[in-house]
């Protein structure tokens, strides 16, 4: 099953063109790329990649970027964009690459797209190297406890955003400018307990503020708390 990437993937191009949609391009790219620039990583697996905007971004900064995805249209998109890069069809629950081979793993919010949650991270920390970096982007799961109601307007006429069943793990599907895909409400518990589960050490915890672009979207992405960024370490022996 595609969750609905498939059938979206052409607006999904069009949404996010070159620099990406707002959350990307005036949240998460800054913040992120502190992250990856802050260490010493010679390649770098990104799981999830889509249409391969932070691949390029990794390679501009000199590292060897392997994208993978499951969905076939946006991977030939990546390798429109990126001829010289490598970009592969493939799931996050079963990595095509050794123990150990990575650098640097990349979840840039793909983790709520996942069904099987457990089996990908467990893949994301297999092929981690000893000493190397799980760097995640991810949709706080206050935000997905609101996938289907959110915004709404309260007693006195001004927007609140409402959160309901937070512990209850979910597919939610959601629509937006012509794109309708499937996402996961999970609450945080679960992630950090897989992946504590795996032995990775937590060395970065972040819920980023926008730095730009359009005051009315810096307003809405300020009153809620959108993202997260986790940056995980594998121990050396």
């Amino acid at each position: 099953m595609s969750g609905g990437w498939a059938e979206s993937a052409k607006a999904w191009i069009a949404d996010m063109g070159d620099r990406g949609d707002f959350g990307r391009a005036f949240v998460l790219d800054r913040p992120m790329m502190e992250r990856v620039a802050a260490g010493a990583f010679a390649n770098a697996l990104d799981v999830g990649c889509g249409e391969g905007r932070f691949c390029r971004m990794l390679a501009a900064r000199g590292i060897k970027a392997v994208g993978i995805d499951p969905t076939e249209a946006l991977i030939a998109q990546a390798r429109l964009r990126d001829p010289g890069g490598d970009y592969r069809i493939g799931r996050a629950e079963a990595l095509d690459f050794p123990d150990g081979s990575m650098d640097l793993v990349i979840s840039y919010l793909s983790l709520i797209d996942i069904p099987d949650i457990a089996r990908a991270i467990a893949e994301m920390a297999r092929v981690l190297r000893p000493g190397g970096s799980l760097l995640i982007a991810n949709l706080t799961s206050f935000n997905t406890a609101g996938q289907g109601e959110g915004w709404k307007a309260g007693r006195n006429g001004k927007l609140r955003f409402s959160i309901d069943h937070y512990l209850e793990e979910r597919p939610d599907w959601v629509s937006w400018r012509g794109i309708t895909i499937q996402n996961w409400h999970r609450p945080l518990e679960t992630y950090m307990s897989l992946l504590l589960r795996q032995g990775l050490v937590l060395t970065h915890f972040a819920e980023p503020a926008p730095y730009g672009g359009d005051a009315r979207n810096v307003d809405r992405y300020r009153r809620v708390p959108w993202f997260l960024i986790m940056e995980w370490r594998k121990p050396a022996p």
